[in-house]
């Protein structure tokens, strides 16, 4: 794993550290000392430090006093709160599609097909990303900006389960895109009823990762 790219220092440190987290090489409950990460990556401490605040308050990591950090761990009970409350958000944004007649959002054909071609490659990082911007696209098109701010603090439990799930049960991938599939064809239907109904059957928890989570922190 090598830190790569330019821009400000902070943002350096702070995007290989979250894409570390969320692919997993970086695994929870590891220990994160400012000196190694500003060595691997090629920066002072300071932008480590401001770094570790940003990654704190999403919720990737814990702050130790005197001790650096610690990549957070996702246990049982906090994957089925995530999926409870995305499934209150994205609902409440499928209904609100579905009542303006608004239809799907444009891009989600192509975060599909994307999310596909990543899976090919089994590279499941990607994989992640694509499949939250496609969740994401939903929940921003009601036009609730509140709800989509809340959204995103949900950010790195939703990506770090995604990788989980996937490692676990790679074929899952085939019935997430056609679930996908047919939640745009619902939301291009003005369908809420169908829609929400996939909605609920796609947002459950895969037993395989559940099974391996601590049940609390």
């Amino acid at each position: 794993m090598t830190a790569e790219g330019g821009g400000p220092a902070r943002e350096r440190v702070y995007t290989w550290l979250r894409d570390g987290i969320i692919s997993g090489e970086l695994e929870g409950g590891r220990f994160l000392d400012e000196m190694w990460v500003s060595g691997v990556v090629g920066v002072s401490r300071t932008p480590v430090r401001e770094a570790f605040h940003r990654l704190a308050a999403e919720r990737f990591i814990s702050l130790l006093p005197r001790k650096g950090a610690q990549v957070r761990t996702v246990t049982a009970r906090e994957l089925e709160e995530v999926y409870q409350s995305r499934r209150l958000i994205e609902g409440h944004a499928i209904a609100t599609l579905c009542a303006n007649r608004a239809g799907a959002p444009a891009e989600l054909p192509e975060l599909i097909e994307a999310m596909a071609s990543s899976g090919a490659e089994r590279d499941w990082f990607a994989v992640s990303g694509f499949d939250r911007r496609f969740h994401r696209a939903i929940v921003n098109a009601a036009g609730n900006t509140v709800l989509t701010e809340l959204y995103d603090t949900l950010r790195s439990r939703q990506q770090r389960v995604t990788v989980r799930a996937l490692e676990a049960r790679p074929e899952r991938l085939t019935v997430i895109n056609e679930e996908h599939r047919a939640l745009v064809a619902a939301l291009n239907d003005h369908d809420a009823k169908e829609a929400s109904r996939l909605l609920e059957e796609h947002l459950r928890p895969v037993s395989e990762v559940m099974s391996v989570l601590p049940q609390e922190g």
